[in-house]
C-alpha cells in the first residue's frame, strides 16, 4: 500500500470513530469544529478547506411572557399623559393582592390599587397653587377586554366613579371636579378587584378614561378646557391548575367602551 493510500485509510478510520463517538461525548459546536479541523484535509490542514458547523437555534426562554405586560413584570407601572406643554397627568397602578403577579389567574380575585396625580414641570414642586396650572378630575372609568385562547373577547371588569365621592369631604373640589394638584394630593383608590375570568383567559387589558379640566394659564379661571385622557394597561393572566367552569364576573358600576389611541387625549375649549 502506498503512503498516500495509508493516509487516506487512516483518515477514514478516524472519521468513522468520530461519527460513533460524537453523539455521546460532544455537546458543543466548538468541540465538533475543533475535531473536524484536526482531520487531514480539513480547515487548518494542508488543503485549506473550511467546515461549516450549523449554529443551533436559541432555546426559548422559560420566563418569556405569554402576554406582554410591564405591570406583570414589575408589579406596578406609572403611565403619563401630557395634557398641556410641560403639564402631565400621571396614573400609577400597583398589584395589591396577590402582590405576586405570577399568581394572577382566571379563577382567583385579583386586587389592584391606583392613584391619579398631576405634575406641572414649569414650576417647582413646592410652588404655591396660584403658580401652578390646575387640573380637575370630574370622572374616572375603567373598562376591560380579555385575550382568550379560543379567540373570543369579553368585558368582565367595569369601574366608574365621580372622584369627589371617593375622597374626604374637605378635599379641594369644585364644579369642575376634584383638584389633582393640591397639597392634599390627587385621587387614591387603595384597592379594587378583578374577579373570575373565562378559564382560557391569558391576558386582560384595562382602559382608563379620565375626564379632566385643564387650566391653560396659572390662576386664570377663563383658560380652562375639557379633555378626556385614555391610558391602557395590559395584564397577563396565568393558568390555574384544576380550575372549574368560569362564572360570571363583575366589577363595580358600568364604564365606557374602548376609545381610540393609547395615552391620547381629546378635548375642546
Amino acid at each position: 500500500m502506498s503512503v498516500t493510500s495509508r493516509r487516506r485509510a487512516r483518515a477514514t478510520v478516524v472519521a468513522l470513530a468520530l461519527a460513533v463517538a460524537l453523539p455521546s461525548t460532544l455537546t458543543g459546536c466548538t468541540q465538533v469544529a475543533d475535531l473536524f479541523n484536526a482531520l487531514p484535509g480539513q480547515a487548518g490542514g494542508a488543503n485549506g478547506q473550511s467546515v461549516v458547523v450549523a449554529t443551533p437555534e436559541p432555546a426559548v426562554s422559560s420566563s418569556s411572557m405569554p402576554f406582554d405586560s410591564q405591570f406583570t413584570y414589575d408589579g406596578s407601572v406609572s403611565l403619563t399623559s401630557e395634557v398641556a406643554d410641560g403639564l402631565e397627568v400621571r396614573l400609577d397602578v400597583w398589584a395589591d393582592n396577590p402582590k405576586r403577579t405570577m399568581e394572577w389567574t382566571s379563577t382567583n380575585e385579583k386586587q389592584f390599587g391606583f392613584a391619579i396625580n398631576v405634575v406641572d414641570k414649569r414650576v417647582d414642586e413646592k410652588a404655591v397653587l396660584t403658580q401652578k396650572r390646575r387640573v380637575y378630575l370630574s370622572s374616572v372609568s375603567i373598562s376591560s377586554q380579555t385575550a382568550q385562547t379560543n379567540g373570543q373577547v369579553s368585558n368582565p371588569f367595569q369601574f366608574s366613579a365621580d372622584p369627589r365621592t371617593l375622597v374626604p369631604s374637605d378635599t379641594l373640589r369644585s364644579d369642575r371636579g376634584l383638584l389633582l394638584n393640591s397639597f392634599q394630593g390627587g385621587l387614591l383608590v387603595p384597592t379594587t378587584s378583578i374577579r373570575q375570568l373565562p378559564n382560557d383567559t391569558y391576558g386582560i387589558t384595562l382602559e382608563f378614561a379620565l375626564n379632566v379640566a385643564v387650566e391653560g394659564t396659572a390662576n386664570t379661571d377663563s383658560s380652562f378646557s375639557q379633555q378626556t385622557v385614555y391610558q391602557y394597561l395590559p395584564i397577563a393572566i396565568f393558568a390555574d391548575q384544576g380550575q372549574g367552569t368560569a362564572a360570571d364576573s363583575t366589577g363595580t358600576t358600568s364604564g365606557t367602551g374602548r376609545a381610540p389611541g393609547w395615552g391620547q387625549t381629546t378635548g375642546s375649549n
